[in-house]
């Protein structure tokens, strides 16, 4: 009887928070929080999904009715986009689904879960098939965007299954690989539940009518082209109501250009990357206004104790924040973050992308 083992890592947004469902580049970096999955034939025709982390166990049929599929299900959804391909299950596992990457708090736990899923189903029912870091990406893309058509972007699942740091071009899937980051980053966790689908929905759609409005008064507009000293020109095209969303569209952009920029010299200079950091969240605050004052008293309590840059991450609203620390001070900013209320504060490490294993 076979025994497969998947994991996928937890995710954080360095650069581009609310771009990658503009087509906008985006940097960001697998962590070494893990969703861990082990599975194992049960000798039925149904998958039993334990999740102990949760408190829950589900019971899918192999043959279970997709045509019909509840939102946020991405078991059923995965099995519908696999069945395309022709990955059909044809035994049942007892699967054992564990985590310690925090759940809905801006780590993407969700994309975690649904890629280890996906390893598993092409290990257990691909007939040898082998799937590249992208491809993985892109099934899980699938399976949580375009299948369940959310406001989502291609971060999550790119980062999670490439793993390290990268500068993802959503519009095209090119990848730049930073393989000599060495950020000192902590986390630290609000206990503030955030409405992901909710707040992306409403962001999404401000941006994209800001940018469609300035396109119809300059033929060919392209955000990507825009220039520091354009933004005020470029933004009184549009309704005082849609400023700030277009507003941030841009100046994010031109802050994780000038990010990448610095990650692709020799030496980071984590000093020029807290500062581009503390930039990119000043906009996600005042112009975006996603961060609850809990948060906002995390990441000044961070930078008080001697952070070199903090950001809230993910969709906002609530969730995580992230803070850059120095050689010495890792101790005293989390103790900081807990002082300003955080549910909790912890190191993490940059690390390696998803994976998966079957033996027999």
């Amino acid at each position: 009887m076979s025994r497969i083992f998947a994991s996928a890592p937890g995710r954080i947004c360095l650069f581009g928070d609310h771009q990658d469902y503009l087509n906008l580049p985006v940097i960001a970096c697998a962590i070494d929080r893990m969703m861990q999955l082990e599975a194992v034939e049960n000798g039925s025709d149904f998958f039993e999904l334990i999740l102990p982390d949760l408190n829950q166990s589900i019971a899918l049929p192999i043959a279970a009715d997709l045509s019909t599929i509840e939102t946020g299900n991405y078991f059923k959804t995965a099995l519908k986009v696999l069945r395309k391909r022709g990955i059909v299950p044809t035994k049942g596992y007892q699967l054992t689904i564990s985590s310690d990457i925090p759940v809905n708090a801006g780590l993407s736990s969700s994309s975690a879960l649904t890629i280890v899923w996906i390893s598993f189903l092409v290990s257990a029912f691909g007939k040898g098939k082998k799937l590249s870091p992208t491809e993985l990406a892109l099934l899980a893309y699938e399976t949580e965007v375009i299948e369940q058509q959310s406001s989502g972007g291609k971060m999550d699942q790119f980062s999670i299954s490439l793993g390290n740091s990268i500068y993802l071009d959503t519009k095209t899937d090119h990848v730049i690989s930073f393989e000599h980051v060495d950020l000192k980053l902590i986390v630290g966790v609000s206990g503030l539940q955030k409405d992901t689908f909710g707040t992306l929905a409403h962001l999404k759609t401000n941006a994209i009518e800001s940018i469609g409005k300035v396109a119809e008064k300059i033929p060919n507009f392209d955000i990507t082209q825009v220039k520091e000293n354009q933004i005020q020109e470029v933004t009184d095209l549009v309704d005082q109501s849609l400023k700030p969303y277009l507003y941030a569209a841009i100046k994010n952009h031109l802050i994780t250009k000038a990010a990448k920029r610095e990650f692709e010299k020799k030496r980071l200079d984590h000093k020029v990357i807290g500062q581009l950091m503390n930039e990119h969240h000043h906009v996600l605050k005042t112009q975006l206004k996603i961060t609850p004052a809990l948060m906002d008293r995390m990441i000044d309590n961070a930078n008080e104790a001697g952070a070199l840059g903090s950001k809230i991450v993910g969709s906002g609203g609530g969730g995580c924040i992230v803070a850059i620390a120095a050689e010495d001070n890792e101790q005293k900013i989390i103790d900081q973050i807990k002082a300003a209320g955080a549910k909790a504060a912890f190191c993490v490490n940059i690390s390696t992308g998803a994976t998966s294993n079957k033996t027999l």
